[in-house]
């Protein structure tokens, strides 16, 4: 019989099986992906380093009128969970009531805000019936709790966007706990909001971290924001920032390690402002945050969605329904790590580089503390001053060195020869060069296998058996490592960045892939998935698979250490042609492209309308009536509406009938985009082109 994990807490971080534990958490809300695609969303999820689960249960998805309940298809929560649990991941289950999420009315019903009480209030009305909702949830999740489900979030934002502002708010939390431990949600974690003055009740607080706001109501450039300086505040004050600014915390930060659960993976468009979160972006706030004591890196979105069917109205965030910002109806892309048609981007795999290393020297990371030095500088406007902090013991003798020269917008001063000194004044890092935008943490006097380092200008990625896998920055001279103690059993493989990027680990393999290709565990097969800008698909793979996959040929190693002092390590290489990827199509042509998915000849079909416009929907007959099927806000000419065609392959939507629909932009319209179209007129609205994509699925082993 397999013995049941332990877990627990301290102040420094989360505890599983006696050991420090350094999760990393991804949001992925089931009711807004197709089923279908549920397990190859989280094998993506897995395969970049995740290994938590997060998500909402959205009320008004399940019991849009009361006293009927949907736990059908997309909204099949007990599946979901057991998908998750199929996938040998755990979760945390945001169970609300409110969850915000960008949904009409936060989660709510709207009959619940008909009722002669006001919800989020101590009315012991509302508690009866948020009581009675926590049943029905439990009924749908009780065999996972406490296995699968190792954590459970009360409320969101409570306190902060909503909910009661005096202290009282603090007795609400309690007992919105009472009430789902007395129904059954006995877990070892219980979470809450703990940013912008948010009540915790006494949970565990989780904080979170922005490049931009969409949300904000200005439609200008904001300022710098606070998530690029390295700081021991673990406050967020644009969170929210639509509902009001600078509250602070109400819990003691002593008391509590320092966890992250909403770290933005992108950022959702609104209607009045159009920000663009690049894969640095977020790749750089994610950095500085583990930089400054983060010991759990919990991104939201991790994969975006699609907003379901509502039975009486949409089911979207928007003004009409009291808030201050227009959603998309149908689209919650996020521009997350996965997107909305589960592509997976370069900013998955930049957050895979701190991912890998969290999963394989967490552990140690857990107990190192932030060092930040006196010098550093905590204005987010100082652009000049180098920002930077260390990870390290009591003692300050061993740990990393976090150097983060990048703010969103903002070019910041090259440092060069800039000499650094551990915080015990006993290590002195090598000159270096640090140049704008640069973003990266290296290790002093640290162990590796039996060789340890006194400094090296490279990053740890993963281990691989007894082979530590490390990257350079870009440009990195070979240099690499000042032994203290030379490895002798244990190998040493320093990565380009651009390999890095490109790397999986799967089942004791590395993989390294163009930049175009992933591969993913699927069972206990191994799978290659890759959109080729030419007729050539290869990876490399160390060690080397036992069997050649069938339709790639075998065409020899090659050393992939960039550093040439060390041992080298041989990647055996394989390569396959497949047909040219991309065509010009008409949109009357996707019911023909389904048939090449249907038929295997494709994994996935990428539909790119490149519009200029103010907003574009895809329309289409479902079962006869025609409905809004798609819809996507104008974020620049440079970012084309991309579609997957493959979750409408058997679907009741008929694509002989496709319209599409671009409305226009005005040229005083009041919207911040980021860069904006030329107008020959008052207003632009014009279809550029559209091509499709082919995806290709190869089994590997």
């Amino acid at each position: 019989m397999t013995k049941s994990n332990s877990y627990s807490f301290d102040n420094v971080s989360l505890i599983k099986n006696d050991k420090r534990w350094f999760p990393i958490m991804g949001e992925i809300h089931y009711s807004r992906v197709p089923k279908k695609y549920w397990a190859e969303g989280l094998e993506k999820m897995k395969a970049s380093g995740v290994d938590t689960v997060s998500a909402y249960v959205i009320w008004i998805h399940h019991e849009e009128i009361e006293n009927q309940y949907d736990w059908n298809d997309n909204r099949d929560l007990h599946s979901f969970i057991e998908t998750v649990h199929n996938c040998n991941m755990k979760m945390v289950l945001r169970i609300g009531p409110w969850c915000h999420g960008e949904v009409r009315n936060g989660g709510f019903p709207d009959w619940l805000l008909k009722k002669d009480f006001e919800p989020r209030t101590n009315d012991e009305r509302y508690f009866d019936i948020v009581t009675k909702w926590y049943k029905i949830i439990y009924e749908q999740v009780c065999d996972f709790i406490g296995n699968t489900i190792i954590g459970v979030q009360i409320d969101n934002e409570f306190g902060h966007c909503g909910g009661i502002y005096d202290k009282t708010g603090e007795d609400h939390m309690k007992r919105l706990q009472k009430i789902a431990i007395d129904t059954g949600f006995k877990v070892p974690y219980y979470t809450a909001t703990g940013w912008g003055g948010a009540w915790t009740g006494g949970m565990i607080p989780v904080m979170g971290g922005y490049c931009d706001a969409p949300w904000d109501q200005s439609i200008k450039e904001l300022e710098p924001s606070g998530n690029y300086t390295f700081t021991h505040e673990r406050n967020d004050h644009n969170i929210g920032s639509d509902h009001g600014f600078g509250y602070g915390i109400t819990f003691d930060i002593n008391k509590f390690p320092y966890l992250t659960a909403e770290l933005g993976g992108g950022l959702q468009v609104t209607s009045h402002r159009r920000t663009i979160s690049t894969p640095k972006d977020i790749a750089a706030v994610a950095t500085v945050k583990l930089g400054s004591g983060v010991n759990l890196l919990g991104y939201y979105m991790y994969h975006g969605g699609t907003n379901p069917e509502g039975k009486l109205s949409t089911l979207q965030e928007s003004k009409a329904t009291g808030y201050l910002n227009d959603l998309p109806i149908k689209s919650y892309d996020f521009r997350a790590p996965i997107r909305e048609f589960g592509q997976v981007t370069d900013t998955l795999r930049e957050l895979k580089l701190l991912s890998y290393f969290a999963n394989d020297f967490g552990e140690e990371m857990c107990s190192f503390k932030a060092e930040i030095p006196n010098e550093n500088p905590l204005d987010p406007n100082d652009l000049k001053n180098l920002r930077y902090s260390f990870r390290c013991n009591e003692q300050g003798e061993k740990g990393y060195l976090f150097v983060n020269n990048y703010v969103r917008h903002q070019t910041l001063e090259n440092h060069n020869d800039v000499e650094i000194v551990s915080p015990n004044k006993n290590t002195v890092f090598p000159k270096m060069n640090i140049k704008n935008g640069e973003f990266f943490f290296l290790p002093f006097n640290m162990t590796f296998g039996d060789g340890k380092i006194k400094t090296a200008n490279v990053t740890p990625l993963c281990n691989i058996e007894n082979l530590f896998v490390f990257y350079k920055k870009e440009n990195e001279s070979d240099n690499n490592f000042d032994f203290e103690k030379m490895p002798t059993e244990s190998k040493y493989l320093v990565l380009s960045r651009k390999n890095a990027l490109n790397s999986w680990k799967i089942q004791n393999h590395l993989f390294v892939t163009d930049s175009d290709s992933y591969v993913l565990e699927n069972g206990k097969n191994i799978c290659l998935y890759s959109r080729p800008k030419t007729n050539k698909i290869n990876f490399y793979v160390y060690p080397e698979l036992e069997n050649v996959p069938r339709g790639f040929v075998k065409i020899g190693t090659k050393n992939l250490n960039e550093d040439t002092s060390l041992p080298g390590v041989d990647f055996t290489c394989y390569e396959t042609v497949v047909e040219k990827n991309d065509k010009n199509i008409d949109l009357k042509e996707i019911s023909s492209l389904l048939l090449q998915i249907k038929n295997g000849e494709k994994n996935d079909l990428f539909v790119k309308i490149s519009y200029t416009g103010e907003s574009a929907e895809l329309f289409a007959n479902v079962d006869g009536t025609k409905k809004l099927i798609l819809d996507d806000f104008y974020v620049g000419d440079d970012y084309p509406w991309e579609i997957g065609l493959k979750r409408f392959v058997d679907s009741n939507v008929d694509f002989s009938s496709v319209e599409l629909k671009i409305n226009a932009l005005k040229e005083n319209a009041e919207i911040y985009i980021e860069k904006l179209p030329t107008f020959e007129g008052s207003e632009v609205g014009r279809l550029n082109s559209i091509t499709v994509e082919s995806e290709f699925k190869f089994n590997l082993k």
